[in-house]
């Protein structure tokens, strides 16, 4: 079974927030045939707060109006939506967190596992590993940017049944050699090769307080390689974009490497103990 995905590249600015990018790139994506569209992190709000109470100020509850919109997003296209906001939770805390909404209706909420640099000052942390969940569009897996350069996470996704991987991700530009490619989207492809899973990355692009973007968003197939998508050249500045690409939701459930191996078949979890 093929299904056709979309990851939206596109800005956010917390000085000003504004939905309507969110809406236009979502439209674009179901006219191009997505069944499955990805956004970034935190995709209306931003992510570049001064402080706590910015933050706080920015969070909405799950049933607020970023994720209210995503739901009447994906009834209007009858498609299945995974996008990044800032979640204010029941007892006050706040997460960076990402939605699974199928057809209007919210399968699941995922909180960001690993925090980025001066997030974890204001953000707590999720306690919950990635949970694999059925849509429309094969069963997807939610994790958030940092949380995709931990091998053992992106495993227990594919552990758990995941065809697809989807990333919301906000990666910010880092000094890199100039031949290099970044070294998050080359982390992105080991992980999907590695694990026979399909991984969709949607990253950021337009300036937000000083802070650039590696505009590295990517539609990787079960074998590691690239369907769309190879980072924005150095140099360049990252612009929006909505990537799309055909996925086959069958490579990624089988995982024999040829006629002798299979990359789960011929694990050793019995020697792998002292990684936890």
């Amino acid at each position: 079974m093929d299904v056709r995905v979309a990851a939206c590249q596109t800005a956010a600015d917390v000085d000003r927030p504004d939905s309507a990018v969110v809406v236009a790139a979502v439209r674009r994506a179901a006219a191009a045939g997505a069944r499955l569209v990805v956004l970034p992190e935190q995709a209306v709000s931003g992510c570049c707060f001064h402080d706590a109470d910015e933050a706080r100020a920015a969070a909405e509850p799950p049933d607020g109006p970023t994720v209210q919109l995503l739901r009447s997003l994906s009834a209007e296209h009858d498609c299945v939506l995974v996008g990044g906001y800032c979640e204010l939770g029941e007892s006050g805390q706040i997460y960076n967190s990402a939605v699974v909404v199928d057809g209007g209706e919210v399968l699941h909420n995922y909180r960001k596992v690993h925090l980025w640099g001066r997030e974890a000052t204001w953000f707590t942390p999720g306690s919950q590993p990635p949970a694999a969940v059925d849509t429309r569009a094969g069963r997807i897996a939610a994790m958030i940017c940092y949380d995709l350069e931990f091998p053992e996470f992106v495993r227990l996704a594919a552990l758990d049944g995941a065809d697809i991987v989807a990333a919301p991700c906000n990666w910010p530009l880092l000094p890199r050699p100039v031949t290099e490619r970044p070294l998050e989207l080359i982390k992105a492809q080991a992980s999907a090769g590695t694990n026979k899973v399909h991984i969709v990355v949607a990253d950021r692009c337009g300036a937000e307080r000083g802070t650039e973007w590696i505009g590295g968003s990517a539609i990787i197939d079960a074998s590691g390689y690239l369907l769309a998508g190879a980072g924005t050249p150095y140099g360049a500045t990252a612009e929006e974009i909505v990537l799309t690409a055909d996925l086959d939701l069958a490579s990624a459930r089988d995982k024999r490497l040829g006629p002798h191996n299979d990359a789960f078949a011929d694990r050793r979890p019995a020697l792998y103990a002292g990684l936890a």
